[in-house]
């Protein structure tokens, strides 16, 4: 079975800002859903490789290296085949809004560079997750595909065959020559429509490429790390939902966290726990426009505050704001090499994760500072939340990483709720709100006081993931972070010490990279175990950097740390959630939050370490 899959490393990404394409280094895009990310698929062959779906345009053959690279600046991304008859390559990318084309397009641009390659295409669609049936009309250089609420059309610059419900075609290019193909949504009645010919065709190309470039212009870093800063800010570019200005976990769901087990979940949503990461890494690196689209996203989000989870707030949302996520499984798939349950929705969105009220009042706080200041009606509702926290700080509940075994006193959320509680008080003094200043100080130096006392253990001299617990959590690298603990802090330093060490010494690392926690000592319900989290290792690194401001020899770990981590992105610059036992990727991909934190260490460490 595994043979038939491609390491999800070996995929690439490509969108238009509603939604996004895996392609493979075999030119085949093994995932994607329209009209946006959380659309059911059309292509899914990541998740079945028989029924799921997929669109390859590859020479005739196997005999074939292959390489794969972003032209530079861009979201453009070109699959390269090379043979000793010569080389050809693929151009794979789709029009954004605001480059003239139509939006909804998927452009593949077959060249020859050197020599004569025959190549073959198939296009198999499988709408629904291939859960629904559709028909298909072929036409020469058309071919129309309609699903139920959906229709594709595929227009090509050589004759199409039908295979069944897809079609096919062969054709032989020298060198010199291209062929443009494009997918397209189609209104209900409307038309596959030409390819462009071969100017037009060039033109589109680089009307894509100037936006990305434009773009990317924007971006204030010139630090040490530019090339790795320049390509994640891209990749959560294309993770934005621009009609609403919310960023997408990952583009994906069901990617495994371990292959063959049941830790698959569907990242396509926005969790508001990633708002104060989001607004910070944006506004660290110039992009305030952005910043400023995802706050007027979390502000609907506070303004309504009338979620279908125990709080006021959800911990996560639709893309267009929904409120109901309802996890199902779709059984019909293997999954990527076997992995089941394949999920669609997340059922955590029910769960009370407190921690997220700590992440919103960091992000509004810090939008306030360095992009504009906050109204007074949303200082109200804003109020209102933090009056509720006041009241349930106290209970358990599921957590960062949302367990599914049952609440507890997790440390990470009372941490949080004491940075809802301090930014809050902050931001009542720096605009003269009116506040229950009082009672919020009261209370947050009473959650102070609580972690500091329960969340301590003496016998180990570490901070623990839950109270009672011994089990260490990878979140206790955010305490100097949010400014909870000095990073100099004795209790911060054995901390962060304790996790530095091996998982089979009691601590969370391997070989540098970090795991979260340690199932086998912190169980949370689901069977099997996980890769290390990516973002967990660029914690470390910022925890590193902020310590080594006093102590040089951990900032020269926290740069050796961070280079090292930047060996375990793909040959593209992306990063999974996770990375297994040999390297290979693991989870959902790309992943946001690792490159959100990938921005953060690298523009703090490159600050800490000082003039090149």
């Amino acid at each position: 079975m595994e043979s038939r899959y491609q390491p999800i490393e070996h995929y690439g990404v490509i969108g238009n800002l509603r939604t996004a394409a895996l392609v493979g280094m075999d030119g085949s895009i093994d995932w994607l859903c329209l009209p946006y990310f959380d659309s059911p698929s059309i292509f899914a062959a990541v998740l079945d490789d028989r029924k799921g779906g997929r669109f390859r345009i590859a020479p005739a053959g196997e005999d074939f290296r292959r390489k794969q690279f972003y032209w530079p600046d861009t979201a453009v991304l070109v699959t390269r085949f090379l043979h000793e008859d010569g080389v050809g390559e693929v151009e794979d990318y789709m029009p954004v809004a605001g480059t003239g084309a139509v939006p909804d397009e998927l452009i593949r641009r077959v060249r020859v560079v050197r020599g004569q390659l025959p190549f073959h295409l198939e296009c198999r669609p499988a709408f629904d997750y291939a859960r629904s049936a559709h028909e298909c009309q072929v036409d020469s250089l058309e071919a129309r595909f309609d699903g139920p609420g959906l229709s594709l059309g595929l227009a090509s610059p050589v004759p199409l065959r039908p295979d069944g419900t897809g079609v096919v075609a062969d054709f032989t290019l020298g060198e010199g020559e291209n062929a443009t193909f494009v997918l397209r949504r189609l209104a209900p009645e409307g038309e596959p429509g030409r390819c462009p010919g071969v100017g037009e065709a060039e033109d589109l190309f680089r009307d894509t490429v100037a936006y990305w470039r434009r773009w990317l212009s924007r971006c204030t870093y010139t630090g040490r790390w530019r090339e790795m800063v320049h390509r994640s800010a891209l990749t959560l570019k294309l993770l934005s939902f621009e009609p609403s200005g919310a960023i997408v976990a990952a583009p994906t769901c069901s990617l495994p966290e371990s292959i063959g087990g049941p830790r698959n979940w569907d990242y396509r949503y926005t969790w508001i726990r990633d708002a104060a990461f989001t607004l910070y890494g944006l506004l660290r690196i110039g992009f305030t426009e952005e910043a400023a689209r995802f706050r007027d996203w979390l502000e609907q989000r506070w303004q309504d505050a009338d979620g279908e989870g125990i709080g006021p707030l959800q911990l996560m949302y639709g893309i267009d704001g929904r409120v109901d996520l309802k996890e199902e499984t779709l059984d019909h798939l293997e999954g990527y090499r076997g992995s089941r349950p394949v999920r669609i929705g997340n059922g955590a969105y029910r769960q009370l994760q407190l921690d997220i009220y700590g992440e919103l009042m960091d992000a509004v706080y810090l939008h306030n500072k360095y992009v504009e200041p906050i109204g007074y009606d949303g200082w109200v509702r804003l109020r209102r939340l933090v009056d509720w926290l006041c009241d349930n700080w106290k209970r358990e509940d599921e957590g960062i990483w949302e367990v599914r075994g049952g609440r507890r006193h997790f440390v990470y959320s009372k941490l949080m709720s004491w940075v809802a509680l301090d930014r809050s008080l902050r931001l009542a003094d720096k605009r003269s709100f009116p506040a229950d200043r009082a009672r919020w100080l009261k209370v947050r130096d009473e959650i102070y006081e609580e972690v500091m006392a329960r969340g301590w253990d003496p016998r180990r001299g570490v901070f623990v993931q839950a109270f009672g617990s011994d089990a260490l959590d990878a979140s206790s690298l955010l305490m100097p972070l949010v400014f909870f603990m000095a990073p100099s802090d004795p209790r911060m330093l054995r901390t962060l010490d304790a996790i530095r060490r091996p998982l089979a010494a009691g601590g969370l690392a391997a070989d540098g990279l970090v795991y979260r926690y340690d199932p086998a000592a912190a169980p949370d319900g689901l069977a099997g175990r996980e890769g290390t989290f990516n973002m967990c290792s660029f914690w470390l690194v910022e925890a590193l950097t902020r310590a080594g401001r006093t102590d040089p020899a951990r900032l020269e770990d926290a740069r050796l740390l961070f280079e090292q981590m930047l060996g375990y992105a793909n040959h593209l610059g992306l990063y999974a959630e996770q990375t297994g036992n040999s390297g290979e990727a693991l989870g959902n991909y790309p992943q946001a939050f690792t490159h959100l934190a990938l921005i953060s260490a690298a523009f703090n460490l490159d600050r800490a370490l000082g003039p090149r």
